[in-house]
């Protein structure tokens, strides 16, 4: 890519996209193409098309998706599969309509099964059933891989999938009911060290910041305890404040800060092609994504010590079984990786501190 080449970046608001954005920027990449969901409605087929006659990008970086936690993705399957399969169906084929040199797809190590040996390899891809709860969600992302695999196979395009696992990071999701584990556990342990310190001032600052269930800082004090209790806030115990967290704080599970990430898909778009992801000895061109992680993980119940450890909440931690675990163990391999010459720098620790204080100046 060159430093004025135009670049199309889908889904340039969330997490990967505005990490990717931020990534081109500083090193120098002038002519980005966004668009907001307002302006271009990436499930309509026609839309895309007149958006790729009217642009004609170079190159794509598909980041764009309907994405969720465990309630989310259970509880809005049909979406889920739908809006994924549509945003990448129409963005892939526009690409091979309008000559696009290189395409970047990302998905979400979810695609893995269930039962997954660990860590997890490119090559475990489609050996068991999924987790049920995100099931629809990694079905779209495995068929955009195939798409890619496929499109390159058959018309040579240059599309490359890169499967990140668990982000975290600027622009995240803090919302209660749909966020995932991280910035949700970092969010309720900043109230919880708020309501242990009897600090209403910063509970409500934070509520009017990102109201829940419609609840800002300018309700009632009972109204806002009520709200909390619901979503595992406990402020008024004997004992101290408790947060509950869901599930039994045993699965293992790897975080890898948006940034970073950024950087890997930057370094492949850069310097690797589709040719690079696959063995030239093999008569079945399969598994050509790549995985993108730190290669390490940590239990649920040691992640929201260290969150508790850089807030400085001194309360405790309720652990709600009625709630699911899902997969007890998601570790990428990341080898593949490392040998296409890319590795993390962040480390776990360093990048919760970095997220705190990006949501403190909110």
């Amino acid at each position: 890519m060159q430093k004025d080449s135009k670049i199309y970046i889908a889904g340039h608001r969330g997490l990967v996209g505005s990490a990717i954005v931020k990534n081109l920027t500083a090193r120098g990449y002038t002519n980005l193409v966004t668009r907001r969901h307002a302006e271009l409605d990436l499930t309509d087929a026609l839309a895309v098309a007149d958006f790729f006659d009217r642009e004609r990008p170079e190159y794509v970086i598909l980041a764009a998706a309907k994405v969720g936690g465990i309630v989310a993705n259970n509880t809005y399957r049909a979406e889920f599969i739908y809006e994924n399969l549509m945003i990448q169906n129409n963005v892939v084929h526009q690409s091979y309509l309008h000559q696009v040199k290189k395409l970047l797809f990302l998905g979400s190590t979810c695609i893995y099964p269930k039962a997954c040996p660990q860590p997890m390899k490119e090559t475990y891809l489609l050996t068991d059933p999924l987790e049920y709860t995100n099931e629809p969600y990694a079905i779209a992302k495995i068929a955009g891989i195939k798409l890619c695999e496929s499109y390159n196979l058959q018309y040579g395009t240059n599309y490359i999938s890169v499967m990140p696992t668990n982000l975290y990071g600027p622009n995240d999701n803090f919302d209660l009911e749909k966020s995932h584990v991280l910035p949700a556990l970092i969010r309720k342990i900043h109230l919880g060290k708020a309501l242990e310190n009897e600090d209403w001032d910063s509970v409500r600052a934070d509520l009017n910041r990102l109201p829940i269930e419609g609840v800002n800082g300018e309700a009632s004090t009972s109204d806002i305890k009520g709200i909390l209790e619901k979503y595992g806030l406990q402020p008024n115990l004997e004992d101290g404040v408790s947060v509950e967290i869901w599930g039994s704080g045993k699965p293992m599970r790897e975080f890898l800060w948006s940034e970073d990430m950024a950087d890997a898909c930057v370094f492949l778009m850069q310097e690797r092609d589709f040719k690079d992801t696959y063995s030239k000895d093999t008569t079945e061109v399969r598994n050509t994504h790549i995985n993108i992680g730190t290669g390490t993980d940590v239990s649920i119940a040691d992640l929201a010590n260290l969150i508790s450890e850089i807030i400085g909440f001194k309360g405790t931690f309720v652990f709600n079984t009625d709630k699911p675990d899902g997969t007890m163990k998601k570790l990428t391999d990341v080898s593949k990786l490392h040998d296409l010459g890319w590795k993390h720098n962040i480390s776990l620790k360093e990048g919760i501190q970095k997220q705190y204080d990006w949501y403190l100046k909110q």
